[in-house]
Formats: structure tokens, sequence, C-alpha cells
């Protein structure tokens, strides 16, 4: 007689969660890759990959990614450390409002920032005109600089919120051993909190970098002509003449490696000469004196408000007068009717398919982060590894390869609001899955345990006991997790038709037209809608603000 194994609920959910990523993760980038193996006329052939290393179009491409990548790092290494090493070590008055700037920051779409930029110092620019009325010229900032300044400010806030969180659990025994056996403040801090900060600094770092390289709407809209990997790959694939399906999968296939061989470089990294903290005397924060103080409460607030510049433009411009797309002395209300009379449907678009999509990640999200942390085995290893791939999977390569999957066969998504939700949902899910994890492993198992032998099922232990100890924690997660659906662009602008299209892709295509008033009214109810989320998760989280990341 054979006995088959007997299947319970966390083994249900096993295999329910494989099926889940070989349908939304394992087909779309499989199909990414054997569209990539394809000619236009369905030939195998490995022609698009011999055209992207013959061809300098996509060598420049590929040349332009790495400096607009490393570049930004770079800027986001730089302001978040001079900041985090402030607010961490010197006494800043107004400190929590100096986070709050880096928050509206982080939680401000990138492709807002170039627009704010582009008001002030575009071709028609606010400062520039100001400026040249005084008799001083000063080049428009469009172009890799431009590029690089947005950035460098939107990226920061990753380095500062991790590396001041590090920065403040540092032993201070440690430096001032140090201290007392000669060393230098700079010689202090390169040789003792430095290697102690180095996994969130590099942490950080890679999260810029990602970011960096996966964005399409900062070059699209300051680039001029500066492609990267991304804007190539939208490119290819929305031409109206000559589109060309196959060698933007190819370019998706690029990307795709470039970002998994950071994640791997980081983790590499992050894990050679660590050092650990017993979390206890902690550092004191030292009131400066003189030029001291005042420099380094100028770097604070210098760094904190060009971050947020984006959010106070957009906020003021939204109630500037128009006449049509033009611009008025005065302020009206004029740019708001225009959404309420003919742009309601995009507002409800973002809010359904954001909360459709975060139902569905805080639900899963939960239960999977609940299996990888508490039924440790070879499976869940596999697992937890998976859902590295949507992770550092570009937006623009989700929406190619959710194209490529599900356009034809079995499955027809295309054009729906299903293939948005779900595009949404795949990306955003390992953020949920991690924190849950990471949550459950400072829980013990004992009360779970105890449940289930007093005759709780696994489903029904987990559900009276597991679920409300970690509650805060998945109405916090599922607000962040809100703020990143509400705000996606790259991959709706290749997934929307008419009827699906969302704010933030209303808000590109009005930069394009040159329609700032709307967009500027669009980009403050997502600024909003995208705040009070975070604010109803700091008041779950006790406002740890790292929690964001």
């Amino acid at each position: 007689m054979i006995v088959m194994p007997r299947f319970n609920f966390w083994t249900v959910i096993m295999i329910l969660t494989w099926v889940m990523l070989f349908v939304l993760l394992f087909v779309p980038v499989g199909s990414v890759l054997v569209s990539s193996l394809y000619d236009q006329g369905g030939n195998f052939t490995l022609a698009n990959y011999t055209k992207f290393l013959a061809e300098s179009r996509f060598h420049q491409a590929f040349a332009n990614t790495l400096v607009v990548g490393f570049g930004g790092l770079f800027g986001a290494l730089l302001l978040g450390s001079i900041m985090a090493f402030c607010v961490s070590r010197f006494v800043i008055r107004g400190g929590k409002f100096v986070s709050l700037l880096a928050i509206l920051a982080l939680v401000s779409p990138p492709f807002i920032g170039a627009y704010s930029w582009i008001v002030l110092f575009g071709a028609g620019g606010v400062v520039r005109g100001f400026l040249r009325d005084l008799g001083i010229s000063m080049p428009p900032i469009y172009g890799v600089g431009g590029i690089l300044i947005v950035f460098s400010l939107k990226f920061y806030p990753y380095v500062y919120l991790m590396v001041s969180g590090a920065l403040s659990n540092v032993n201070r025994s440690l430096e001032e051993a140090a201290e007392g056996l000669g060393l230098t403040p700079w010689q202090r801090t390169m040789r003792i909190s430095f290697p102690m900060v180095f996994p969130a600094l590099t942490a950080g770092g890679l999260l810029a970098l990602i970011h960096a390289i996966a964005d399409f709407g900062t070059p699209r809209l300051l680039g001029r002509g500066y492609n990267v990997l991304a804007t190539e790959a939208f490119t290819l694939y929305a031409a109206e003449v000559g589109s060309n399906m196959s060698m933007a999968t190819t370019i998706s296939v690029v990307l795709i490696i470039v970002s998994m061989i950071f994640v791997l470089l980081q983790r590499y990294m992050s894990r050679r000469n660590v050092y650990h903290g017993n979390m206890i005397n902690k550092p004191i924060r030292i009131q400066l004196k003189g030029w001291r103080n005042v420099l380094a409460h100028f770097a604070v607030y210098f760094i904190g408000l060009c971050g947020a510049l984006p959010v106070i433009i957009s906020v003021i411009y939204s109630f500037r007068k128009t006449s049509g797309p033009v611009f008025q002395d005065g302020f009206a209300l004029q740019s708001y009717e225009r959404i309420l009379f003919g742009l309601g449907d995009v507002v409800r678009n973002s809010l359904s398919f954001s909360v459709a999509a975060v139902a569905l990640i805080v639900v899963v999200g939960t239960v999977v982060g609940v299996l990888v942390a508490r039924r440790t085995s070879l499976n869940t290893a596999l697992l937890d590894g998976a859902f590295m791939v949507p992770y550092v999977m570009p937006g623009i390569v989700i929406g190619i390869a959710f194209i490529a999957a599900f356009n034809t066969g079995p499955i027809v998504l295309t054009g729906t609001a299903a293939i948005i939700i779900l595009s949404i949902f795949i990306r955003r899910l390992p953020y949920t899955v991690r924190t849950t994890a990471t949550s459950l492993r400072q829980l013990s198992p004992s009360m779970e345990e105890a449940a289930i032998s007093l005759g709780y099922s696994p489903f029904q232990a987990f559900l009276r006991i597991t679920v409300p100890l970690i509650m805060p924690g998945i109405i916090a997660g599922g607000m962040l997790s809100f703020v990143t659906a509400i705000n996606e662009l790259s991959s709706s602008l290749v997934l929307y038709v008419g009827s699906t299209m969302t704010m933030p892709v209303r808000i590109y295509l009005l930069i394009l037209d040159g329609d700032f008033g709307v967009a500027a009214a669009l980009s403050t109810i997502l600024l909003l809608l995208s705040g009070s989320a975070v604010y109803i998760a700091f008041r779950f989280m006790g406002r740890n603000e790292q929690a964001l990341l």
C-alpha cells in the first residue's frame, strides 16, 4: 500500500507560491529571454545580441546607463553620508524636520523631480529667467548633468536613513578608545565608524544604484538625446513605425543581468570584514560652536531643502493661474478644476489599481513571509532567492516581460487593468515578504507551537496567534507598498491603454505636452496620497524611518 504524503496548510502554500512565481515571474522572464532569441520573422537567432554588441548606439546607451547609475550612486553616497553624519553626531536643531524633508524626497517620484527642475532651470525656467534679467547666463539643466542632480537629490535618502541608523548604534567606547590612542577625528571616522556602518552604506548605495539604472522618466524628460538602456528599450518597443520587440527584450535581458551583478557584488562586499557592535553606550550628539555649527546646519538644511524642492515646486505651481498650458500672474484653482472635470478617471484608476495590488501584496506577502521565516528548508531558501529576481528587475523590463508573456496564448491580459495590477504586485511583493520574515524572526515560535499542541490547526494558529502579533508591521508594510504602487510609472507606461491610464503616466504625458499646471496639480494629489500613507505607516512603526527601506 502506497502512503501519500500529507498535505498540510504550509505545504499547500508552498506549492501555490511556486505556481504563482511560475506564472507571474518565470514565464514573463522566460518570455523576454525567448523573445530576445528570435528575430522579427520568428526565426531563432543570436543576431539581437550580436547587434547589441556591434552597434555604437547600444554601446553608448550601455555606457550612459553606467554613468548615470554610478554618478547617482556617488551623489547619493556623498549627500546621504554628510547628512547622516551631521544628524547622528551633532546637535542639529529641527532634526526631525530634516528627516521629514528626506522622506518627502524619497516618496516623490523621480520624474516629478525632473519636472520641477525643468520649471526652475529649463529653457524657460524661472531661476534662469531671473538670472538672465540680471545679466547672468547659465546653461539649461538638460543632459547628463541634470540627470545626475535629480538622481543625487532623489536617492540620497536611501543612504541617509540607513547610515544614520547605523551610526547611532556604534559603540561610543570604541571611538573613545581610539581617541585615547591618539587618533585624529578623521582617523577615528575612517578606521572605526566607517567599517561599522559599511554594510548600511553599501545597502543604501545599492538601492540608489539600482533605482538610477532602472529609472526611465528622468532620462526621458531631461536627457534630450542622452539615452540609457531603459529609454532605448521603451523606444524600440513603443515606436509607431519600426517597433522592434525582440531587440527591446534583448536590452531588457541586459538590464536584468547588470542589476543582478550589482546586487551580488553588494552582498559580497557587505559580508567581507563585517564588524559588530553591542548597541550599548551609543554615541552622544556633540553641540558644535561657531562656524562649525553654522556649517553643519547649512549642509543639512541645504541638502534637505534641495531634495524636497520638487514637492515644494509642485504644490506652488499647482495653484498658479493658467490660460491653457500657459502660466499667468496670480493664483487660482483652474488646474484642479481641469482634473475634477476631465481627469477624474485617471485618479480613480491609480487608487483602485494600487489598492487592489496592495491587498494582494499584504495577504500573499504575509503568508509567504511566515513560510520563509518559520519553515526553514532548502525549498524555502530557494523560494527566498527567487524573490530576488523581481527585486532587481527595472519597471520597464517588467512591463515588456508582461507584454511578451500575456499578449497571446492561454492567458491574454494586454490592455486590461489586471495586467497593471499584477505587474505592480509581483514587483513589490519581495519587500513585504522580507519585512514580514524579518519581523517574525524576532518573535519566538513557541506560542504558535503551543496553540498547535492544544488542537489548533497550523492555519488557525497562524491566523489567531501570529497575525495579531505582526499586525502593526503588516499595516505599515501595506501603506509603504501603496506609496510605491501609486507612484509606479515605468511598467504602467508600457502596459496602459486609454481606459487604464494612471496618474504617473498622465503626469508624464502632460509634462511632455508642456501642460505644467495640470501636471503640478496631479503631482500634488499624488504626493498628498503618498504622504498620507507614510504618516499612517509611521503611526504603526513608531516613526522608524529605516523601515521605509
